[in-house]
């Protein structure tokens, strides 16, 4: 019955009068915006509109060409007044407080990473993209205070509509007649499938797409793709059954769902729909470390349209979409010092877990002084030495030797998601003062692509009992802050590193 409704409106619209159609296709006002999906055409139209009429927040660029030609469009959205920077200015978007530290430091975003369109026919994944896109331009326009707030400390970064030639020929294929989301280097072929390539990777689009995770948002806390043909929420893995590592971050986003916001399935991919290998979502996750999930609409595929208004038909979508971007700060460990007491060398750390991920490999680095490169670790009688530092996303090298071990007691510790634990480190190998910076390094979730991560402990919770000293530290230089926030990767396990 719907399908019927659709075609018969849809097909007044376009007799009502074909020149006039063409001009609305071109601009797309509400009553074409809300009932006809976009085409490469009318999308690169309206996305251009967008960077024209709010510069200040919306930045369009081409991460790469399909098959057949067509631009890869990208857009950020964020409040380019408070940038990615490493400079003390008006942005309050974290944390680092103390004794000569009043001032805001301007760290990384959170990072919400979103694309839609692997399958050219499933127009309202491609859709749904599209209006998470429009709510946060449009609300940043019209002064909604919330996402004003939200897009001054959060990055979006939203590929509405990868697979162009596939939605202008209206087919899931790209030009190769390849399924793009099984051409993802992660088991790549593996798994009972269709038309997955001649290789990981061996079409131009995803190609593009892997590259932007890589070298622009490889510290995403949230990735979400768009498809269309069930309604249901999938998380890794496609290829097994079991759950993923970082089960107790998912299985609390699917609860909070189903409690608050939508009755819509939320399962392990494998389960929830069919074995899948090669697909974006699970080399988000098993590559990338982000959480990750594909986000598939209704199964009303197949038309140019719909009756409904897309804003309403996809209005309880939309808001889930809200609540995971809304909250991305929790999706991972959040570690924070309680206090660190420092007697005889042993260093007494309680931490607490901010975050609804928890984390298996934890431990604390010590430093003589803000300008020193050398670190020293728990059980260490010698430090070791930081090679290499850059400002902005560089990836810096520390080499930790293969006696470190983060999973031997006294070296390090895991933190559940949400609690807290105690432990003692030793360091009476290191020439602790109340001149050091103690940071705590840690993997911000349990799968083991997970990034690392370093935060520096405030002064005001250390406490140097036995040396008489005071616990204030110095005010930090700003190689102090590219230290406590840039460390680098450990054991060769893993290269990408952020603040």
């Amino acid at each position: 019955m719907r399908k019927w409704l659709t075609t018969l409106v849809l097909s007044s619209l376009m007799v009502a009068s074909v020149s006039s159609m063409v001009t609305a296709q071109i601009s797309q006002p509400d009553i074409v915006q809300e009932h006809w999906y976009h085409s490469y055409a009318t999308l690169t139209l309206d996305i251009n509109a967008w960077e024209d009429d709010h510069p200040e927040i919306v930045n369009l660029s081409s991460i790469g060409q399909t098959e057949l030609g067509r631009e890869i469009w990208m857009l950020q959205i964020t409040d380019e007044s408070c940038p990615l920077d490493w400079d003390f200015d008006g942005c309050e978007h974290s944390y680092y407080g103390g004794e000569g530290r009043e001032g805001p430091l301007v760290v990384r975003k959170e990072v919400v990473y979103i694309d839609g369109g692997h399958h050219g026919n499933e127009h309202l994944g491609t859709e749904l993209a599209f209006l998470v896109a429009e709510y946060y331009i449009e609300g940043w326009g019209n002064g909604d205070q919330e996402i004003i707030d939200l897009l001054a400390t959060t990055e979006l970064h939203i590929l509405i509509m990868l697979n162009a030639d596939g939605n202008d020929f209206d087919t899931r294929w790209n030009v190769n007649q390849v399924d793009l989301n099984r051409n993802y280097d992660h088991y790549w072929n593996t798994c009972p499938t269709t038309q997955p390539g001649s290789s990981a990777f061996s079409e131009s689009e995803t190609l593009a797409n892997s590259i932007y995770m890589n070298d622009v948002v490889p510290h995403a806390d949230l990735y979400i793709t768009m498809h269309t043909g069930v309604w249901i929420m999938l998380y890794p893995w496609g290829k097994w059954p079991e759950q993923p590592s970082d089960w107790e971050m998912y299985h609390h986003i699917r609860d909070e769902v189903n409690s608050n916001i939508s009755d819509i399935p939320i399962r392990n991919a494998n389960q929830g729909l069919y074995p899948n290998c090669g697909t974006s979502r699970d080399y988000g996750y098993g590559v990338m470390g982000y959480p990750t999930f594909t986000f598939e609409t209704d199964d009303e595929q197949f038309l140019l349209g719909t009756v409904e208004a897309l804003s309403e038909r996809l209005g309880e979508e939309l808001d889930v979409m809200h609540y995971l971007i809304e909250n991305v700060w929790y999706w991972r460990a959040r570690l924070v010092a309680d206090s660190l007491k420092v007697e005889e060398g042993k260093v007494h750390l309680s931490v607490s877990n901010l975050g609804y991920s928890s984390t298996s490999n934890a431990t604390l680095l010590y430093m003589e002084g803000v300008d020193s490169t050398e670190i020293w670790l728990p059980g260490s009688d010698e430090p070791v030495e930081m090679i290499g530092l850059t400002q902005k996303g560089g990836t810096p090298q520390i080499q930790f030797g293969s006696d470190f071990n983060f999973s031997t007691s006294g070296f390090g510790f895991a933190v559940n998601a949400t609690n807290s634990t105690i432990t003692t480190l030793d360091f009476t190998g290191a020439p602790v003062s109340s001149k050091g910076i103690w940071t705590l390094y840690y993997q911000k979730r349990v799968v083991d692509s997970s990034m690392w991560v370093g935060n520096p402990i405030n002064d005001s919770v250390v406490d140097y009992e036995s040396s008489g000293g005071s616990s204030l530290l110095p005010t930090p230089s700003i190689l102090l802050i590219l230290v406590s926030f840039t460390l680098a990767s450990i054991n060769g396990r893993n290269g990408r590193f952020e603040q």
